[in-house]
């Protein structure tokens, strides 16, 4: 546990330098969701949004007034981990679970610093693992060693059914990270109502060996889900092609569902330093917050 805290410290260390030295603001932002509550209504003055007149108190006759808003000072931040047997994929210690884990800890222990709720859900086609959203380090504690320690049960995958699972316990809007390959299929119904719901994040993690398989003949893969060896000509230029569509249409499908649902997406390669995949989510949430302020 100790090598792991220390490991974590360091990536959130540089993390928080990367951001002081690149964008204005801080590492909390990434915390906070996107939506704001109303919280008043004033006098309207020059070069106030129209859009934020509140039309019932002006039609009252007492002058022009528009609505005030504030963000939501006690956050909920949930982690929801893909563990299925399609995260085993790379080289030792930088699989795509292994990379998981690490951003759903490093993102656990900076959200509860900033005095968020957090809590953790991770799946494979049953739910493996569920802390309830809490505050303080001693749950941090709890979050990593549930992350570290666990053996998930079954080795298949059902994003949709987690996602359901999820959504008929959380009740109050919360910022969401979902954490996967998004390897899977009839889940986007299911991930609208999330986005619709809750503030969404995407992070979609890849191995490189998905896009650009080596020419290596008629060779057996191993499917880790079903437990079974499937021959292929990885040679075979149909089968290439295969390969590089499927990944592609995936990842092109999920980017624009994010854009066209108001959720934030990013893809982080295995074997590539992570911190410029959050730097670039955390850019992109501070834009889309500062357009949706009321002035």
């Amino acid at each position: 546990m100790k090598e792991i805290l220390k490991k974590l410290r360091k990536y959130e260390i540089r993390v928080r330098k990367a951001i002081n030295s690149q964008m204005q603001g801080d590492f909390k932002s990434i915390f906070k969701g996107s939506g704001l509550e109303f919280d008043d209504v004033r006098t309207y003055q020059y070069g106030d949004d129209i859009r934020s007149i509140d039309w019932n108190v002006t039609a009252k006759g007492q002058g022009t007034f528009v609505k005030t808003f504030k963000e939501e000072k006690e956050q909920t931040v949930f982690f929801m981990l893909d563990v299925s047997a399609s995260q085993q994929i790379g080289r030792e210690g930088k699989q795509k679970i292994n990379i998981g884990k690490e951003l759903t800890a490093l993102l656990s222990i900076s959200a509860i610093k900033e005095n968020s709720q957090v809590g953790l859900m991770c799946y494979s086609d049953q739910v493996e693992a569920y802390i309830k959203p809490a505050k303080g380090i001693k749950h941090s504690y709890e979050i990593i060693n549930s992350l570290f320690n666990l053996i998930p049960k079954s080795r298949k995958t059902n994003l949709n059914n987690g996602i359901k699972y999820l959504l008929n316990i959380l009740k109050r809007r919360s910022v969401i990270f979902v954490i996967s390959d998004f390897v899977d299929e009839n889940y986007l119904k299911s991930l609208k109502g999330m986005a619709r719901k809750h503030d969404l994040i995407a992070i979609q993690l890849y191995h490189p060996r998905e896009t650009q398989f080596p020419k290596m003949g008629i060779v057996p893969l191993w499917e880790n889900e079903s437990q079974q060896y499937i021959w292929v000509n990885s040679s075979s230029s149909r089968f290439r092609k295969i390969m590089n569509q499927t990944h592609l249409v995936n990842t092109a499908d999920l980017e624009r569902f994010c854009a066209r649902n108001d959720a934030n997406y990013t893809r982080i390669s295995t074997e590539d330093d992570y911190v410029p995949g959050l730097l670039k989510l955390f850019t992109h949430r501070n834009k889309k917050k500062s357009s949706q302020r009321v002035r």
